[in-house]
């Protein structure tokens, strides 16, 4: 049984953060480890509090579940802090069989509650993003990146290119924030680009596609797929996840989504 890890924030809708990441790796056949960064509370649209866990806590959680477990891949959501991207990456390299990593730059929550302190994005950008196999962001993530709006397909081309080329690392820049199709461009060291579509679903209102997306990926990763498989197939967890999604009755009159992580 292959085994990935994911360091992230705990969510109690459980419909993002490593929750989701865990149901993601439990469906597609792979063990999931977690080491939490902090406590979200949250429900798709509000979060209404976010606590984080001390750095030596996320410290040790690395440590002991790549002391007793062969983690072939780890994927990063939400990080919060510089602090603790700086403790994430002091243990990764202290790992001497280094896992795939997948870095998904969690910054802005779908209801636009920001998720990382200011200083975070120059320690993305210098400490963690150099450690990467693939980063992860949405539109919003790449314009806080780049310093400018990304608005379409060729803003996305351009953008891609220059991040690839920045850091040296493969990119998917995550397209799902424009009409139309639902499209998403990997960018390869070299120049290489794929795209990958997917019908938009209407009438979905719920959070954690994203981490959904990059734990398919990392579970595609630790069962030793190659990359632009992996992104494939986790385009596709993703997209069925959306498409089956739950629905429940609210007492105001409205209704909760979530992911179904289960849709096979």
């Amino acid at each position: 049984m292959p085994v990935a890890l994911s360091i992230a924030g705990s969510d109690n809708s459980a419909g993002a953060g490593a929750q989701a990441d865990l149901k993601t790796f439990t469906a597609l056949g792979v063990y999931g480890l977690t080491a939490i960064t902090c406590v979200v509370a949250e429900v798709p649209g509000k979060v209404s509090a976010v606590v984080p866990v001390p750095t030596e806590v996320v410290a040790e959680q690395l440590r002991l579940s790549c002391g007793a477990y062969p983690v072939r891949a780890i994927k990063t959501g939400m990080l919060h802090s510089c602090a603790v991207i700086e403790t994430v990456c002091a243990v990764l390299e202290s790992i001497s069989v280094r896992p795939a990593l997948v870095i998904d730059p969690v910054m802005i929550a779908t209801s636009g509650a920001r998720l990382l302190e200011p200083e975070g994005i120059a320690a993305y950008r210098e400490r963690l993003f150099p450690l990467a196999t693939l980063v992860t962001p949405n539109l919003d993530e790449v314009g806080v990146l780049l310093g400018r709006t990304i608005s379409d397909l060729e803003s996305m081309h351009e953008a891609g290119h220059e991040l690839c080329s920045l850091f040296n690392t493969a990119f998917l820049v995550k397209g799902g924030h424009l009409k139309g199709e639902a499209i998403d461009l990997l960018f390869t060291p070299g120049g290489q680009v794929a795209e990958f579509t997917a019908p938009r679903v209407p009438g979905v209102a719920t959070h954690g596609t994203g981490c959904t997306f990059s734990a398919a990926i990392t579970a595609g990763l630790a069962k030793g797929v190659p990359l632009p498989d992996a992104v494939a197939a986790g385009k596709e967890f993703v997209t069925r996840a959306i498409a089956g999604h739950f629905r429940w009755a609210r007492p105001d009159g409205g209704e909760t989504h979530a992911l179904n992580h289960s849709a096979l």
